[in-house]
């Protein structure tokens, strides 16, 4: 019990560091709102005994509790926060020796047709209406962004109090949807193949089974290896690499091979991928740091992109990417575009098909890349909206979901707080929305 209560306050402590860091340094929230908004609702009301300093001249963030437990994150600019584990303040300043931060202003997108936008917006204004609204206070839905956008252009679009259309908010797991376009980047440039094996150095043994594991099973969740993908055991693998390790892909490729092509969710196969992409790389370190931003974010002007490293210098791919609503609109844009911008390919040809392509038994997860919404607000028995076909989907927690549907030229972002589970109710949320486009 003892230890358990030690790892459940490091985690504590880790936590709430982590996210303070990149909401002030990176959101540019005010501390007060992350501390009462953020870090003290529902299930996390404990963090409230944790006990925090910024230090705005250092751009740290450290967190303890009564002087136990201390752990410190550190903000660099272009990277957001990363917990200083393993490591030390100094080391991490060196890791950016040679990386330049962006700077450069975010783009707007294409603005909907006059006519367009006046039949649209009344039904439109309606159905987005209840994800602003509180109609459960045990279920509060805390819907902080909205954008919809239709044909390229934005459609309708709405943030809560204290939010705006230049705040980069976190995404959480919808940042393995990023590494999946990353991944298919290196595919295009022929650096890395889906039937490619022997993808990491200590799994490069004759007599390793991981040696077995190809690109195209990692990026189906179907690597085998073990991993617990739970977030309210801090002793779980989940809650230890992203929160007690300063090499989170390394942790999650060590762990042995028990159900080889056996689709299971698991965040640490995405932070392997992370490790995979730096080593395709090769190069310096500040070459794989700007590699996401010349490869991906600026071609698409998402320039409030911040996808954030641990501290061994890999991006945490599986959950720490901050963006504008916007931005992450745009991300879906490229999706809904099968690769293109702008006349130029960014992904292979059939990228999307392939990410879209069933991995698992129930047929709802493709590759990095959901089919269908990863929960369900009632039971299954219930009847439920049923969305169309070609729907993609990257989710996060607490409710960020970026929604592509081709077939009507849709592209949906709604990023919130819902901390409490089935708080927030997408499939009726998009089915409103796709009523409301309907003339």
């Amino acid at each position: 019990m003892v230890t358990f209560l030690w790892r459940l306050l490091c985690l504590a402590t880790a936590y709430k560091a982590k996210l303070l860091c990149s909401g002030v340094f990176v959101s540019q929230r005010s501390p007060l709102a992350l501390l009462n908004q953020d870090l003290a609702v529902d299930n996390l009301c404990f963090l409230r005994a944790i006990h925090t300093t910024i230090d705005h001249q250092s751009q740290t963030v450290t967190a303890s509790m009564l002087g136990l437990a201390r752990r410190t994150a550190l903000y660099r600019p272009g990277l957001g926060s990363t917990l200083v584990i393993d490591t030390t303040i100094s080391a991490l300043h060196h890791q950016t020796q040679n990386f330049a931060a962006p700077c450069a202003p975010t783009p707007p997108l294409h603005p909907a047709p006059p006519e367009l936008e006046t039949a649209l917006k009344p039904a439109l204004q309606t159905a987005l209406e209840p994800a602003f609204s509180e109609p459960n206070r045990r279920r509060r839905q805390r819907t902080r962004a909205v954008v919809v956008a239709q044909h390229g252009a934005i459609i309708a679009e709405r943030y809560a109090p204290g939010f705006t259309a230049t705040m980069p908010l976190l995404g959480w797991s919808m940042t393995k949807s990023v590494v999946n376009a990353l991944v298919g980047i290196l595919v295009y440039q022929g650096k890395l193949a889906l039937d490619q094996d022997a993808l990491l150095p200590e799994w490069d043994h004759p007599g390793d089974p991981r040696r077995a594991i190809t690109l195209d099973q990692l990026l189906r969740m179907r690597s085998g290896l073990q991993f617990s993908e739970a977030y309210t055991d801090p002793r779980s693998d989940a809650t230890t690499m992203l929160f007690q390790r300063g090499d989170s892909a390394t942790y999650a490729a060590r762990l042995p091979l028990v159900d080889p092509g056996v689709w299971s969710y698991a965040s640490g196969t995405t932070n392997i991928l992370c490790r995979i992409i730096r080593h395709a790389l090769g190069g310096s370190l500040a070459d794989y740091f700007t590699f996401p931003r010349v490869a991906l974010f600026e071609p698409l002007g998402m320039t409030s992109a911040i996808l954030e490293p641990d501290a061994a210098g890999t991006f945490t791919g599986s959950s720490f990417m901050y963006a504008t609503a916007r931005d992450w609109v745009r991300f879906g844009q490229l999706y809904l575009q099968e690769g293109c911008w702008q006349g130029r390919r960014l992904l292979p040809e059939n990228w999307v098909e392939y990410s879209m392509t069933p991995s698992d038994p129930a047929q709802r997860y493709g590759a990095h890349f959901w089919r269908q919404v990863p929960f369900s607000f009632a039971s299954q028995r219930v009847p439920r909206p049923v969305l169309p076909p070609d729907t993609l989907m990257a989710s996060g927690y607490q409710g960020q979901i970026l929604t592509i549907i081709p077939s009507l030229q849709l592209v949906v972002v709604r990023l919130g707080l819902s901390q409490r589970h089935h708080s927030w109710d997408h499939e009726q949320f998009m089915a409103a929305l796709v009523q409301s486009l309907v003339p």
